[in-house]
């Protein structure tokens, strides 16, 4: 009996050895944070968005308003004299240009000749790709500014060089300054902020595009700019902040997948992603590097509703100009809302992380208009599948999926590097990839037939050894076989009621019977 207990418990460690069933072994997974798949996921569907205004613009020149520049000098003298501002000149020419920034219209005035200059300048934003042949999802206020805004704008970047011009008649009343840098600033802002107050713009005209991520992510000098029509726009915050663009003549895009309002509650996780203005306009950081998508988490802190009703999701996930219109995700990985604004404290600074959201049922809302159905684009549900497995470290898995998505869009800007990597750790042996379920069930039936032969095994040799079992009578003592008595040859009790054989047929001889009456044994 021990060695047959020894026998199965050897054949079913034999089996036990086996490798696990795919899924098994999930528990050692070694897990990927959430927000690095997302990011991967979303990256490629994440544009730049650029819109050039072109316009003649119309400043005049600009004059001091006398009485109210020597009342504001009496004042800063003053305070000077109690103490409250250094009395060396560089000190005092800041007092007085930094009370003159915060009311220019009261000490400065319009004079002739008015200045006119042909300019042009350019905004960015984040769009999302939403279909496959070319639909994309943006900020209204990115594509249709008001005038106020544009004027703005103008005045900070196409004016400048007049702005400065300003700056440098100015100081020249401050008779004996030398500016330093902070001064040179707040007098180019004071006359930017004139500037624009008194701007007027004619032949305004605006061209948008989308620029096409390089392969390898980013864009570089070699990007190409597709050029995007706006088809339907909502109106700038507080209202309903979002534009739809078309591209034409293009296919097979990386797009994103549209949730629901009801994916996210009140603490839970928001990511964005998007081209944030203080690292697209960084000229320290290179081309190719500043203009990658930029991923960043955040809690989502409360709903809010402006006073139009428009409904906006606060969040604390970091986010700068140029983020506007970027696309914001839930937990699962869809898209709950698109980023819209940042929230200011009472002096009209920029809150730090406090941005607001507009929820995806608003944008759903606007595609309906147009009939517009977003949907994942075959790519992204292939790209999508194959970076699941190269998380995995499954990269044979990964390697085919990542070739669908390069035959599906040659110009996916991330799939060749996943592609080489997912190539270089195969060469390096770091492939965890599982056998298929065919070979698995394939190990499992080997496993059962082991087992099976020697459960079989195990009974013929037990059944070799047994002795031949001794006719049925009374028993003797301690179930010993029955002695005979003397002179009376035994025989076993016919059974009754049962019925006598058939006589033997003419010329039937009776053949030697073998022992137990049974066939013969062969050997073992």
């Amino acid at each position: 009996m021990r060695r047959v207990m020894g026998a199965l418990a050897a054949a079913w460690l034999g089996v036990a050895a086996l490798p696990a069933l795919p899924g098994t072994a999930a528990a050692d997974e070694r897990r990927v944070p959430e927000a690095t798949r997302l990011a991967a996921r979303s990256h490629p569907a994440v544009q730049l968005v650029m819109t050039r205004y072109s316009a003649e613009l119309t400043v005049p020149s600009v004059g001091l308003r006398d009485a109210a520049f020597r009342r504001l000098t009496r004042e800063v003298t003053a305070d000077v004299l109690k103490g409250e501002i250094p009395r060396d000149k560089l000190s005092i020419a800041k007092a007085l240009v930094g009370r003159m920034g915060k009311d220019v219209d009261t000490y400065l005035r319009p004079i002739g000749p008015d200045r006119t200059v042909r300019a042009s300048t350019t905004g960015t934003c984040t769009g999302w790709w939403v279909t496959a042949d070319g639909y994309m999802v943006t900020g209204a206020h990115c594509v249709k500014p008001d005038e106020k805004q544009i004027a703005t704008t103008f005045a900070k970047q196409a004016l400048t060089d007049l702005a400065k011009r300003d700056a440098v008649n100015v100081r020249a009343l401050l008779e004996g300054v030398r500016a330093d840098d902070e001064l040179n600033r707040m007098s180019a802002a004071m006359f930017a902020g004139f500037n624009a107050g008194h701007l007027r713009m004619r032949g305004l005209t605006q061209t948008t595009g989308v620029l096409q991520s390089v392969p390898g992510g980013g864009v570089d000098k070699t990007a190409r700019e597709l050029p995007a029509e706006v088809v339907a726009t909502g109106e700038s915050y507080p209202g309903k902040d979002v534009a739809v663009l078309k591209v034409g003549n293009v296919a097979n895009l990386p797009t994103l997948e549209l949730g629901d309002d009801r994916d996210v509650q009140v603490g839970d996780t928001l990511f964005i992603d998007g081209f944030p203005g203080t690292v697209t306009g960084n000229g320290t950081l290179s081309l190719d590097s500043r203009l990658q998508p930029t991923f960043t988490q955040g809690p989502y802190n409360a709903q809010r509703t402006t006073r139009s009703g428009v409904p906006y999701l606060q969040t604390q996930a970091p986010a700068y100009g140029g983020n506007s219109g970027g696309p914001v995700f839930g937990d699962e990985g869809r898209v709950v809302g698109i980023l819209i604004a940042g929230l200011n404290d009472a002096d009209g600074q920029a809150a730090q992380n406090q941005q607001l959201v507009l929820p995806v049922s608003v944008v759903k809302e606007k595609l309906r208009e147009r009939n517009i159905r977003p949907a994942l684009s075959p790519a992204s549900i292939a790209y999508n599948q194959a970076l699941d497995s190269f998380f995995q470290r499954h990269y044979k898995r990964a390697v085919p999926k990542f070739r669908e998505v390069q035959n599906l869009y040659p110009a996916h800007p991330y799939v060749a590097r996943y592609l080489s990597e997912s190539q270089s750790a195969i060469s390096a042996g770091r492939d965890e990839t599982p056998l298929p379920a065919a070979v698995w069930l394939a190990f499992v039936g080997c496993g059962g037939v082991a087992v099976a032969g020697v459960v079989l095994l195990v009974v013929v040799v037990r059944r070799r050894r047994a002795p031949a079992p001794a006719p049925s009578g009374p028993a003797g003592p301690f179930g010993a076989p029955p002695v005979p008595q003397q002179g009376t040859p035994w025989r076993p009790p016919a059974p009754q009621g049962v019925p006598a054989p058939f006589p033997p047929p003419p010329g039937h001889r009776p053949q030697q019977s073998r022992p137990n009456g049974g066939p013969p044994t062969p050997p073992w």
